[in-house]
């Protein structure tokens, strides 16, 4: 009886020594795998996910189209740019905000109604430069 309590429990030690002290150098051979699996696919997964995300919810341009332009009236006066009183009555000048068309006075620089700030800023041109160094002299060593 003894004998088969002695084969009995080799067995159960021959049995947990494969999950107690593996084979370290097939474990060692999975490790490339077990990355790939557990590092890089979660990463490669987040990355698709928020650029899924961001394509979803990105801004998009609405393009609005500006109404055709349309001549002076015969009676109407255009005045050149930054002024702001008539020459000839000396009343303010009067705008109409585009966003809202109200009518305001063209020195608010706010309209009243919708808050818009319209100011129209002279052009910036490009000045033409010399080929060559500038002129003064050598730079600041």
């Amino acid at each position: 009886m003894q004998e088969q309590l002695e084969s009995i429990w080799d067995q159960i030690l021959k049995i947990t020594a494969v999950f107690v002290t593996p084979n370290w150098g097939d474990s060692i051979g999975w490790l490339p795998s077990l990355l790939v699996v557990g590092v890089l696919g979660p990463l490669l997964t987040l990355l698709v996910l928020f650029w899924t995300w961001y394509l979803i919810r990105k801004p998009r341009v609405r393009y609005e189209y500006a109404e055709p332009s349309r001549a002076a009236p015969r009676d109407g006066l255009i005045f050149e740019p930054r002024i702001s009183r008539c020459d000839v009555c000396g009343d303010p000048l009067r705008v109409t905000c585009p966003k809202c068309l109200v009518v305001r006075a063209s020195t608010d620089p706010v309209c009243g109604n919708c808050g818009l700030a319209f100011t129209l800023k002279p052009a910036v041109r490009n000045a033409r430069r010399s080929p060559g160094p500038p002129s003064g002299g050598a730079a600041v060593a």
